[in-house]
């Protein structure tokens, strides 16, 4: 169980000099590890960074001052009161800041580095589906096949189409368009799964557990 945020600087104050430096430094970086979703919240809305802009801090500011408001308030220390005027001094707070910018840019990377692998999955997808075999979604690995209607693949895949005339172009078709509108709003790769659709008829499911969105192919 994490120790109380209180506990933990009083702790560190009986442990010696410099206690308050050191705890002002610790809190920050914690927070800044345990605000990873607003800080690419922040990121996102921002629109990323773009190539010619100065590089931006985004959550930096707000966890030096929260964490500097915690500190402050609080209680039963008077010594470390009087200590903590310590940290108003400008080398320490820029050394403390230059760590959250390297923390706040290695997840910002991080980050980056997930969408662009879940983009590289997109494109090979959509180039298999282009070749001339139709690839199926669920494996990635087999063919499809589609005879009098039916959807097969050598992994198991069996869904009985609710139009006989379905060709594997139509196919192809539904599966661009589902996985392009879906790209254009959530950059990561969608799943397909088959599941058990009204009057017992399976259906071919694309959903992606990011934005929980889903739709039915088929």
């Amino acid at each position: 169980m994490a120790e109380p945020s209180g506990s933990r600087h009083r702790s560190l104050y009986k442990l010696g000099s410099p206690p308050w430096k050191e705890a002002f430094r610790q809190g920050c970086l914690e927070r800044m590890r345990n605000s990873r979703e607003r800080l690419l919240n922040k990121y996102r809305q921002a629109g990323g960074n773009k190539p010619g802009r100065a590089q931006n801090t985004f959550l930096v500011q707000e966890v030096m001052e929260e964490e500097w408001h915690a500190l402050q308030s609080m209680e039963g220390c008077p010594e470390a009161l009087a200590q903590l005027e310590e940290l108003v001094d400008l080398a320490v707070l820029e050394e403390v800041q230059q760590e959250l910018i390297d923390q706040e840019q290695s997840i910002i990377s991080e980050y980056e580095k997930s969408l662009q692998f879940d983009e590289k999955c997109v494109s090979i997808i959509l180039s298999e589906w282009e070749a001339n075999s139709l690839i199926c979604p669920v494996c990635t690995k087999y063919n499809l096949r589609i005879t009098s209607g039916v959807v097969m693949c050598q992994c198991g895949l069996y869904i009985p189409s609710h139009s006989p005339e379905l060709t594997e172009q139509q196919l192809r078709a539904c599966l661009d368009a589902s996985v392009n509108e879906h790209s254009a709003h959530c950059p990561h790769t969608p799943e397909f799964s088959v599941t058990e659709g009204t009057e017992e008829k399976s259906s071919l499911l694309m959903s992606c557990p990011a934005c929980d969105t889903w739709a039915v192919i088929i």
